[in-house]
């Protein structure tokens, strides 16, 4: 028996491993417009709750910004310690509660409906944690006196159709790839 359950711990931090890995792959697969640029990194937060659950899935958020900030250049624009004073990380720190939030939501019915829901919530997570900081970061940090209209413009009102796009690639693609989890240890929760 704790042969068994070391094997399904290894298999749980391997998967918390991975995401980490994907959310800052995710950093550099850049799409450019003309007022910002998309990534893939809300992707890959709103898969690490819907197949790791909140444990693992708010785990591999935290070891991604934590490489982060240990210096690794991770993030979209860097790493290192004073990227906190960077406007959007905020919204990193976000990825963290995104990810427990959806994997909570999803626990007990991970049917698409409200793996798309748990995940439309999850990003109310992100702007919930980013906006405020970004807000902080930007008025007051860098007193650029920046207005609510502003603040959204710049944070959250252009990224919202991308984003829900990678809400449904996120449901589409972790749909396929549950049955492959439970048929191991089962999900965990």
């Amino acid at each position: 028996m704790a042969h068994a359950n070391k094997r399904t711990s290894i298999k749980w931090l391997s998967l918390t491993a991975l995401f980490a890995a994907l959310t800052a792959a995710g950093a550099f697969f850049r799409i450019p417009t003309p007022w910002s640029a998309y990534t893939l990194q809300i992707l890959f937060v709103c898969m690490a709750g819907l197949l790791l659950g909140p444990k693992y899935g708010a785990l591999s958020q935290l070891v991604y910004l934590l490489l982060g900030l240990a210096g690794l250049p991770v993030f979209s624009g860097g790493g290192g310690p004073a990227y906190v004073l960077h406007p959007t990380f905020g919204f990193l720190l976000g990825y963290i509660a995104a990810a427990a939030l959806i994997g909570v939501l999803c626990r007990k019915d991970p049917s698409p409906r409200r793996m798309a829901c748990a995940c439309a919530a999850g990003l109310a997570a992100i702007y919930f944690a980013g906006l405020p900081y970004m807000a902080l970061i930007l008025n007051v940090y860098l007193g650029r006196g920046v207005d609510l209209w502003g603040l959204l413009w710049l944070g959250m009102l252009p990224f919202l159709p991308a984003d829900a796009l990678k809400i449904a690639a996120a449901v589409f693609l972790s749909r396929r790839l549950l049955p492959a989890l439970d048929r191991g240890a089962g999900r965990e929760t």
